[in-house]
């Protein structure tokens, strides 16, 4: 289970909830949530789709405890690309 709570001026409390559960902070900026999801959904849902892309890869012990949204793509460069499309996938 991925939890998100707005933490105030862009930063957000995530918990993943399996086997050991974690608790991440992330940064995302305006204009970061703006060229990945164009508005379409909340940051808490653009995070969590985030969260979703990294648990396909790795157990939430191996995810960072704090890092800004832009990382996930410098480990996986497939991030951006991925989540545009999922997002361009979801019906209005």
């Amino acid at each position: 289970m991925i939890r998100v709570k707005d933490a105030g001026k862009g930063k957000y409390e995530v918990t993943v909830a399996q086997r050991t559960t974690t608790v991440h902070t992330v940064s995302v900026s305006p204009e970061y949530y703006q060229a990945l999801s164009g508005g379409r959904i909340s940051s808490e849902r653009l995070i969590e789709m985030s969260f979703a892309f990294l648990l396909e890869r790795e157990s939430n012990t191996s995810i960072l405890s704090s890092f800004d949204l832009p990382v996930i793509g410098r480990y996986f460069p497939e991030y951006e690309r991925t989540i545009k499309s999922h997002i361009a996938g979801l019906s209005d």
